[in-house]
Formats: structure tokens, sequence, C-alpha cells
């Protein structure tokens, strides 16, 4: 993989009206009246912490029932996880629940939820937001983080593992 990965980012061209970064959440916090937040679909956070080798821990995209069009500006790997949405790079259909490279430059558009609420861009390194609490997930009630939008440029982190595009993963079905 290519590039800098200490200036690495994904640009987001548009968004969906639902795309935040989570990651599992702010557990411990209660007390003070925080509650644990983070995404709305933990397993798929798991499949793609499986699919690139890295922690669970890393954040994600998550996107309620529309995703938007992404651009890296570096080599970077990708994973898709959860409600199965349409995806694409630079026109070609990809799969989902699966892992892809998605090369500098080129245009990541994912569209509309066919089933189920919630999907997950995952990107090798995690999308890398300042922490809040030990969590980098928005939790919009509270005030913490906001919704992505167009024109927002994510940091990503350094990879814990690479040549990891290609895999697939067989879901248990969980939407309807």
């Amino acid at each position: 993989m290519g590039g800098d990965r200490v200036s690495a980012e994904l640009i987001v061209h548009s968004a969906g009206p639902a795309i935040t970064v989570q990651d599992m959440g702010r557990p411990g916090w209660l007390a003070e009246g925080l509650g644990r937040g983070g995404a709305m679909d933990r397993l798929a956070l798991w499949e793609g912490a499986a699919l690139l080798a890295q922690p669970e821990t890393c954040a994600a995209l998550e996107m309620g029932g529309m995703g938007g069009v992404f651009e890296a500006t570096t080599d970077v790997e990708i994973a898709l996880t959860g409600a199965p949405m349409s995806a694409r790079i630079d026109g070609q259909p990809i799969a989902w629940n699966a892992s892809h490279l998605l090369p500098a430059g080129a245009r990541l558009e994912i569209g509309a939820v066919r089933e189920g609420a919630w999907g997950y861009l995952h990107v090798a390194g995690g999308i890398a937001t300042p922490p809040f609490l030990g969590s980098r997930a928005a939790h919009l009630v509270a005030g913490i983080g906001r919704a992505i939008r167009a024109g927002d440029r994510l940091p990503l982190g350094t990879p814990a593992a690479t040549g990891r595009a290609g895999l697939c993963l067989e879901p248990a079905p969980r939407f309807s």
C-alpha cells in the first residue's frame, strides 16, 4: 500500500443523512449520566475487524439507510459489513461482507440499504478522529461528535495488517 499514512485521509464527497463515526462506545460512564453509545450493530464491527485483521476497537463509519461517496488519499484496504448496501469502486460493483483495496483517488460509492438498517465502512487502521472519554464514537444526543457531511476529511490510522483485500464473510442471516 502506498502513500504516507501519517497524512492519510478519507475524503467525503457526499454523505447520507445518518453517517457517524462509531466504535464499541464508552462503557463505564453511566453513573455520570453518559450511556455507552457506540455502534448500533456491534457484530458488524467485529466482522469488519476480522476482515482487516485489526482490533475491534477501530472506529468505522456507521451508515443509517444510505451511504455516500468517498475517496482515500492513499491506497487503503476497506471492509463493508452490516446491513447490505449497493457498493461500487469507480463504477465497478463490489461485494458486501468483504474486504477490498480502495486505490488512492478512486471513488467508493455506497448506495441505499437493501435490508436491515445500519451498514459499515471500515478502513484499515480505523477512522482516527480524536477520542473523547476513551472512544471515537459520535453520541449525538449527548453532543459528542456530529454527523459526517460532504467536505469532511477523516484521518486514517496505521493499519495493523496488509494484504487483506479479497476476503469474504458468510454472516448469519440477521436482516429482514
